[in-house]
């Protein structure tokens, strides 16, 4: 088949699970022999992925003098308008495009579909779950938001998302939709992680003395649940006593200075690490770059991590991909890429209630067993390239494409 023309429109090209998955889904059709390019509102050089930046990925932005807010409300009313504005300004430059990749934010469907263009939007999770209605005021104002999130949805011509949890929360929200999404799974550029982190002066960011360390990879953000680390750690001190000097948790998050919430997050993690006289066994570190990232997840022990019903989760595979056990909720995309010891697959790690007790029994357990530390993370990297290896993702998405095109 002829190479397609592809056009890819996110709202917000930084450092995130959907930012990767965008990233690695552009590179993906690029190496099936596609012609990419990618879109956004805003795309920031010192907080993004190296692709974005080294010329792997082209990347356009229009509409980044839109407001993202006004006087600190309205977010997801200004995200609709810039990508309304982002999607129009794309049609109006773009010529001969076959399909356009939109994800995230569905308003720009319609206008895409309107003049005449195959549409494919990968839906994360329902943009209306992850709003607050904590007031009557504040769901006058999400109705009519929600209302057309389900439409501009439902008018691409296939629709993706990233987990079976998803899927299933996809069929429940967006009831007026006739519509089973076919389920694409992020996937790992394995050429990524296989990269020389030697230069990376890793007792710079990381204690050189603890012997146990564990390590939280997320953004700086409260629905992420940080504090569960922190507080499995406060039990875990009373566990195992004087040994627990030996232990050390390495905090490493996106952080943006323009989101309020990561600021304001950022130190009240830090507040609660220091009123529970944790600082020595803690380190906070804002943002890193992809080999950091390599090196950190070498220098750690296992991953911990804290998010409930997470659509999918990237990290861990991440650090399964490494070598590394993980401990995660039992809930959402985790219970399809983790098996622990309820699972008939080769254990890779604990999935545990979001609670700070189960979470520092299972940390014991690895602090305590070194040799599972090193069985579960063989059973992860086997399980992360069986069965989430990029090139089933490249197929799979290319196909769809090829398809659509067709």
């Amino acid at each position: 088949m002829a190479p397609l023309n592809v056009a890819f429109l996110h709202p917000d090209l930084g450092i995130g699970g959907a930012e990767r998955l965008v990233v690695d889904a552009a590179v993906a059709l690029k190496r099936s022999g596609h012609n990419v390019i990618a879109y956004t509102s805003h795309h920031e050089r010192g907080h993004c992925f190296q692709e974005t930046k080294d010329g792997t990925l082209k990347v356009v932005v229009y509409g980044d003098w839109l407001p993202r807010n006004i006087f600190g409300y309205m977010h997801a009313v200004c995200a609709y308008v810039r990508m309304i504005y982002l999607a129009i300004v794309v049609l109006i430059v773009t010529r001969n495009v076959d399909v356009y990749f939109v994800d995230q934010v569905s308003l720009g469907n319609p206008f895409l579909v309107m003049a005449g263009k195959k549409v494919l939007f990968y839906c994360h999770f329902p943009d209306q779950l992850l709003a607050k209605n904590t007031t009557k005021l504040k769901e006058l104002y999400r109705a009519p938001l929600n209302w057309l999130e389900e439409k501009t949805t439902g008018v691409a011509h296939t629709l993706m998302v990233n987990s079976q949890f998803t899927a299933r929360t996809f069929k429940q929200t967006f009831t007026t939709l006739n519509v089973v999404p076919e389920v694409l799974y992020p996937s790992l550029d394995f050429s990524s992680f296989d990269i020389d982190h030697s230069s990376v002066k890793i007792d710079q960011l990381v204690p050189k003395a603890p012997q146990h360390v564990f390590l939280s990879i997320n953004r700086y953000e409260r629905k992420k649940n940080l504090n569960l680390a922190l507080e499995a750690l406060v039990e875990l001190r009373s566990l195992l006593k004087k040994d627990f000097d030996s232990v050390h948790l390495v905090m490493a998050g996106g952080y943006d200075t323009r989101v309020a919430e990561n600021v304001e997050h950022y130190e009240e993690l830090s507040k609660f690490a220091k009123e529970n006289k944790l600082l020595n066994h803690v380190t906070f570190l804002k943002s890193f770059s992809d080999a950091e990232k390599v090196a950190l997840i070498a220098r750690c022990e296992c991953l911990v991590y804290t998010p409930s019903n997470e659509h999918f989760g990237i990290t861990p595979l991440e650090a399964m991909y490494c070598n590394r056990p993980v401990i995660a909720v039992n809930s959402g995309g985790p219970l399809e890429t983790i098996a622990d010891a309820s699972s008939s697959d080769p254990q890779t790690g604990f999935l545990c209630a979001p609670q700070p007790k189960p979470f520092a029994l299972a940390m014991q357990s690895l602090c305590e067993t070194p040799a599972n530390v090193v069985k579960f993370g063989k059973n992860g990297r086997d399980r992360v390239i069986t069965k989430f290896g990029f090139t089933a993702f490249q197929t799979q998405l290319s196909k769809a494409v090829e398809k659509m095109a067709k």
